[in-house]
């Protein structure tokens, strides 16, 4: 790869990069002025069709073509919320950002509100950014005192209001139509598509939802054109009609055992063992790769041949993976177990289902509780089938679910059990020779060795019984009302 010019976190290491003054020493600001005194909307929409920006927050959509979704004839308010809840897992690009440069974020925004004639828009911020939410409502001041924002922006007929809300902590909330609910102060459900949300959204009104860091690029589009963003990235394959192409810069958070952990902002299309040789110092203790979480967890996993992988739109996708995502490269060296890294993803994910589809609110936790006997030595081989059966039957993707948050367990449980059945049928074999399984009465726990000799609660006295191998039983029996 050719030397590449950061530009989305150019200012990141400048002493007090989070104030305007820094931001309009840098040139922030100056596409603002010049935009809204020398191009229309229509022009502005057209500059980021042109450049083909797509969706950095997972899905990847077309974000001119997203706009462009927005009636023509209504009669308004439009709306823009901005989705600032990160919560997958190995995702933390969107807070180095808010903290360290806001100003660029609120730039683009102020610029996509322009373009798609929005006056108020909301920043949905997950509610653990401390910090970021300290300098981002700081930031929002600065612009509000030198006209960035308000009534008659620069004196030009345009007016825009930000306002920043914090969200509850649920992992739910980031997607699109559940962030609107919550906004909305009612339980983050997601909603069923159609209607989406650019025809009926936030308070029933047209809505443009987008991620911090797109927004953040088309700042960068205007100011540089749309032909040095296309040349960044990589072109649609010729053999694929469908696909719009990768161009442009993305951030990607760099964790897990690697030497240099971080935030690195690269071309799409970068293979994945160069992420992690050049910008990650390798995998650490001398060690060598066993997986890699291309785009948080939520996406699967790559394979210790797969590295070649280019992170873009399509090459995860080709992989077997259930995209880029959010560009969170979790590397997972050659002694962690794959069992647990099935059992960390759907734990997570059955715990932040919230519940409304039931292949989502009875697959997950039944895939938990076949990876959980697995992990305890009470596996069978017949296990990874019904593992597999499962990961095939639940989400968005087979049509079962309203929302995407059963497919990120799926596609834990696809890419673990079809790329790496062979240790996971060693490890069964190992720890269940006999194909054991032993029968537990209903509502039963099974606890790891080390557990409290009892507990007392308000309505359960829990009753333990030492087992004679590595275990403990849990049995709740109700005390009553």
């Amino acid at each position: 790869m050719t030397e590449f010019e950061p530009v989305l976190l150019a200012n990141k290491d400048k002493d007090r990069s989070w104030t305007i003054q820094v931001y309009e020493g840098s040139g922030g600001y100056a596409t603002l002025r010049h935009v809204l005194k020398e191009k229309s909307p229509e022009e502005v929409r057209k500059a980021v069709d042109s450049a083909r920006l797509r969706g950095r927050g997972g899905a990847g959509f077309l974000t001119a073509l997203k706009w462009s979704f927005l009636p023509k004839d209504h009669p308004g308010p439009f709306y823009m919320c901005v989705n600032a809840d990160e919560s997958e897992p190995g995702t933390f690009c969107n807070r180095v950002q808010l903290e360290c440069d806001p100003h660029q974020v609120l730039e683009g925004i102020i610029l996509s509100c322009y373009a798609t004639g929005v006056q108020r828009a909301y920043i949905y911020l997950r509610y653990e950014y401390h910090l970021a939410f300290k300098r981002l409502t700081e930031a929002i001041k600065e612009a509000y005192d030198k006209n960035f924002l308000g009534r008659n922006i620069r004196g030009h007929d345009f007016s825009l209001d930000i306002y920043v809300h914090r969200g509850a902590g649920a992992y739910i909330c980031g997607e699109e139509t559940g962030l609107l609910s919550s906004l909305e102060g009612r339980r983050p459900y997601p909603r069923s598509k159609p209607p989406y949300p650019t025809v009926r959204g936030l308070f029933g009104k047209p809505t443009i939802i987008n991620n911090v860091e797109t927004l953040a690029c088309v700042r960068h589009i205007l100011e540089r054109g749309p032909e040095w963003f296309r040349s960044i990235g990589t072109p649609p394959p010729p053999d694929d009609p469908q696909d719009p192409g990768s161009f442009g810069p993305k951030i990607f958070c760099l964790s897990g055992h690697v030497n240099r952990p971080g935030v690195y902002e690269l071309p799409l299309g970068i293979p994945c063992g160069e992420v992690i040789e050049r910008y990650g110092g390798g995998v650490w203790k001398g060690r060598r790769v066993k997986a890699v979480v291309v785009g948080g967890i939520s996406t699967g996993l790559l394979s210790a041949s797969e590295l070649e992988t280019p992170l873009d739109f399509s090459g995860p996708i080709r992989a077997g993976c259930l995209g880029l995502g959010t560009g969170g490269v979790v590397v997972l060296d050659e002694t962690f177990p794959i069992v647990e890294v099935m059992y960390n993803g759907c734990r997570f994910f059955a715990h932040e289902s919230c519940g409304q589809c039931t292949p989502c609110r009875e697959g997950v936790p039944y895939a938990l509780e076949v990876i959980e006997r697995i992990r305890r030595g009470e596996g069978r081989l017949v296990d990874l089938d019904t593992l597999s059966e499962i990961g095939q039957a639940i989400g968005i993707t087979p049509g079962t679910t309203i929302c995407g948050l059963a497919d990120g367990a799926a596609w834990v449980i696809r890419t673990c059990v079809s790329k790496f059945r062979e240790e996971l049928e060693d490890h069964i074999r190992r720890t269940n020779p006999q194909g054991y399984r032993r029968r537990l009465p209903p509502g039963t726990i099974v606890l790891p060795q080390g557990a409290p000799a009892g507990i007392v609660t308000r309505k359960v006295q829990t009753q333990w019984t030492i087992y004679p191998n590595y275990q403990l039983e849990m049995i709740n029996k109700p005390t009553g009302n």
